[in-house]
Parts: structure tokens; C-alpha cells; sequence
């Protein structure tokens, strides 16, 4: 899978491996600049166990994403019928919901999670069965929300979940498209 219209490089993703991994992950959850991931104070151990929990869901995964063959990205897809949105909204076939977390660094690229972004979306539509993409960030968390509306994700609404106040966000295949076409 590559980005489309980039030039930053190839993306490609495999399945996470909650224990090989959960290291390079800690690393990446606890870091300042996930504070919405919501696990900065996460041991390792925790790390493991969510990731362990995740592998064992048949309606939640997470996949490394790999930058030029190097860890950059960690993505998970799930089902918003059973997992995260079940009754704050009314899910169609073919929604597949999507969280993304770059990896820090200390040597930024110019438009590399907007690379980024682009690549989980094309990973995901790449399934003939989704038909549109489901996000619900942090209300508070405005970079999302530019990265989102680049990739063609229109707001819907705030909606109350457990652990935050959500800006719940669509994005169909046509959407996608005609935003990475731009």
C-alpha cells in the first residue's frame, strides 16, 4: 500500500504483535504527544495486556505501519456495530471504524501524517466491503479534526463516551477519493 500523491515514501502494514511489539509501542503511547491515546501512564504490562485483548477480538485489530520498511504507525480497525460506538450512533453496513498514532520523533517530515492518514484510509478502502470510514476523536484534539477534513472525513456530531467528549466523523469511499484527488 502506498500513499497516494506523497512522494514521502512506501507505507505498508502487518498485523501487530502485541508481545514482539508492546516495547516499541510503550515507547510510543506514554510519549507527550499521544495524550490522547490516553495510556500516558501505561506500564509495559498494560501495553501487552491491551494489545493481547485486541488480538483475541474478532471485531477490533491493530497493525504496525511501516514507513520504508520501519516502524512509523500503529492503526486499528474495528466494527462500530460491536466495538466503541455500539448505541451512540446507528451503524450501516460496510462502516469500519479507524484509529491512527504516528510515531514520535525528534526529526519531523513535512506532511508525513498527512501521509500518513492518506495510507490507513487507502489500507482500509482497499476492503471492497467498506464503504465508510468512522472516526470519533477527542473534541479537543483540532490537528485530528484538519488531518481528517484532508483525507475527507465530514463531522457529524459530539456524542459522550466513557472516556471523552467525541467528534463523530464519516468519510465514504467517493469522499476519500475526491479529497487525495486534490
Amino acid at each position: 500500500m502506498t500513499a497516494p500523491h506523497t512522494g514521502i515514501g512506501t507505507f505498508t502494514v502487518r498485523p501487530l504483535d502485541p508481545l514482539k511489539d508492546a516495547e516499541l509501542l510503550h515507547g510510543w503511547v506514554t510519549d507527550p504527544k499521544a495524550a490522547f491515546w490516553m495510556m500516558q501512564d501505561a506500564k509495559l504490562e498494560d501495553v501487552e495486556r491491551a494489545y493481547m485483548e485486541m488480538a483475541a477480538d474478532e471485531h477490533h485489530h491493530a497493525l504496525l505501519g511501516l514507513h520504508d520498511g520501519v516502524p512509523a504507525f500503529l492503526m486499528e480497525r474495528y466494527d462500530p456495530a460491536h466495538r466503541e460506538l455500539v448505541g451512540l450512533y446507528e451503524p450501516l453496513p460496510g462502516d469500519v471504524g479507524m484509529h491512527f498514532l504516528v510515531a514520535p520523533t525528534d526529526t519531523p517530515v513535512h506532511g508525513f501524517t498527512r501521509a500518513v492518514i492518506t495510507a490507513v484510509m487507502a489500507h482500509l478502502f482497499a476492503d471492497p466491503a467498506t464503504t465508510r470510514v468512522v472516526v470519533e476523536p477527542d473534541v479537543g484534539n483540532k490537528a485530528v479534526h484538519a488531518l481528517n477534513e484532508a483525507v475527507g472525513f465530514e463531522p457529524d456530531r459530539e456524542i459522550e463516551k466513557p472516556e471523552k467528549t467525541a467528534l463523530l466523523s464519516f468519510c465514504t469511499r467517493a469522499q476519500f477519493e475526491k479529497a487525495v484527488a486534490a
